[in-house]
């Protein structure tokens, strides 16, 4: 009886030592910041995503017991108190940074940071140009994995490394909770791949040319203070990925370079853009199908072809971009401003769309809808099939027009535009002239613009 009377205590004393460590903790500030990294999660920043759980249906499935709950945080402490820091440096792996080929080294790093447990910073130094060859890093990781750019990488010029894999030059691929950052250069070394475009030489044979960083089924990611440059053709694309922060990047290319996309959404879900500056040949930023909630703000874009949605609905296919908006941008001397693309014979819909709080400076198009949109040298054939656009808000939108179009709305006579609303816009021709709008085949309402639709 005396024994088991001294195990109870024994207990006792475990289980009340356990409680007090833990709301020490709590009192902590440094408890949440490492619940954040555990998690690898900003509950800020998809707030979505908590409040539809906690108010719909799944609101009792999420509602913890003090015994459950306890448990789990006893748990993220556990692992953040027995974890420290493993930092893999690619020169220990073989990496010189002198020219040679270091691709090698750099997957003999990956390979050694992804497979530890813990947090990991997988480092490329700064004061040196690593030359890499197309090179993929897959995941799952089994670490929270950080990765420090401070150097320079640069693609290999030889177009024949690519032919395992002509559309992607650094792809991450499934890799979960990672961080992109350092300040340093990413340099896609495109000029080979721009002379023998199809774009700038109209004899040669159009092909495909390889994206210079791809994030592909990932979740949870953070891209931030990069320079991205002279990609082969789209700087930045996330591909299938959801919950994103991509933030204070640097993005450029000459402006006659083709297809030169700065950042390109694809089938991900929850994006953030924000605080960038992106110049090149083509589209600034680029959502297509399958995109849902995407946010830019805080964006410079010129030169290239304006912020885009789209192209959609091509070679007769089915289409869907929704939720996105773009809350402050400037952008200069570009082809176009905030524009909505889809090809005659698609189908489905770009909706729920709010292009707000923007300026233009000797922009050729301000605001653009085309749903006849042809990117190839024949004539497109007439079709009656469209992808619907519909519910999109433009307001607080003002400046200059390279053009005597500021506003053109050519929209398809099958499925009209619907539900445009226009709130305070004002646009004239550059060098103070009046510019006009063109307007087909749109429903709409105008408050307080100029030019108004006739």
């Amino acid at each position: 009886m005396a024994l088991q009377i001294r195990q109870l205590i024994q207990h006792f004393v475990i289980v009340f030592s356990l409680f007090s460590r833990y709301n020490a903790l709590k009192e902590d500030p440094r408890y949440n910041y490492y619940k954040e990294v555990v998690a690898g999660y900003d509950p800020q920043a998809y707030p979505s995503y908590v409040s539809t759980l906690e108010d719909g249906e799944f609101k009792d499935l999420i509602r913890p017991s003090a015994e459950v709950l306890s448990l789990h945080r006893f748990g993220e402490v556990d692992i953040i108190t027995s974890t420290s820091t493993k930092t893999v440096n690619v020169d220990d792996f073989g990496a010189t940074g002198d020219g040679h080929d270091d691709t090698q080294a750099f997957e003999k790093a990956w390979k050694e940071a992804c497979s530890s447990k813990g947090t990991v910073v997988l480092e490329v130094p700064e004061g040196k140009s690593y030359l890499l060859r197309p090179v993929r890093f897959s995941g799952p990781c089994k670490s929270n994995l950080t990765i420090q750019i401070y150097g320079t990488i640069e693609a290999s010029d030889d177009r024949s490394d690519y032919k395992e894999d002509s559309r992607h030059w650094l792809i991450f691929d499934n890799v979960h909770n990672l961080l992109v950052e350092g300040g340093g250069n990413i340099n896609g070394n495109g000029k080979i791949w721009w002379q023998n475009s199809c774009k700038i030489n109209k004899d040669l044979p159009c092909k495909d040319a390889p994206t210079a960083l791809t994030f592909y089924k990932s979740k949870n990611l953070r891209v931030k203070d990069l320079n991205i440059q002279d990609a082969q053709q789209i700087h930045v694309s996330f591909d299938e990925c959801t919950n994103v922060q991509a933030s204070n990047l640097t993005v450029t290319a000459p402006e006659k370079s083709p297809n030169t996309d700065g950042i390109h959404v694809t089938h991900t879900q929850n994006i953030q853009i924000t605080n960038s500056v992106i110049g090149t040949g083509d589209d600034c930023i680029s959502i297509v199908s399958g995109s849902q909630n995407v946010q830019a703000m805080d964006i410079t874009c010129g030169p290239g072809h304006g912020i885009s949605i789209g192209s959609l609905g091509s070679r007769n296919s089915k289409a869907y971009v929704s939720g996105v908006t773009v809350d402050g941008a400037k952008l200069s001397g570009t082809t176009n401003g905030v524009r909505i693309k889809t090809w005659q014979g698609g189908s489905g819909s770009a909706s729920n769309i709010k292009f707000q709080n923007i300026e233009m400076v000797n922009v050729t198009y301000p605001i653009i809808i085309n749903q006849n949109y042809c990117d190839q040298d024949k004539p497109c054939k007439e079709q009656s099939s469209a992808v619907q656009v519909k519910n999109v808000l433009y307001e607080n939108i003002k400046g200059t027009s390279a053009s005597e179009v500021a506003i053109k709305f050519d929209c398809s006579e099958s499925h009209p535009c619907e539900g445009l609303v226009l709130q305070n816009v004002c646009l004239q021709e550059q060098g103070d002239e009046t510019a006009k709008a063109v307007c087909n085949n749109v429903k709409l309402s105008e408050e307080d613009v100029s030019p108004q639709c006739p």
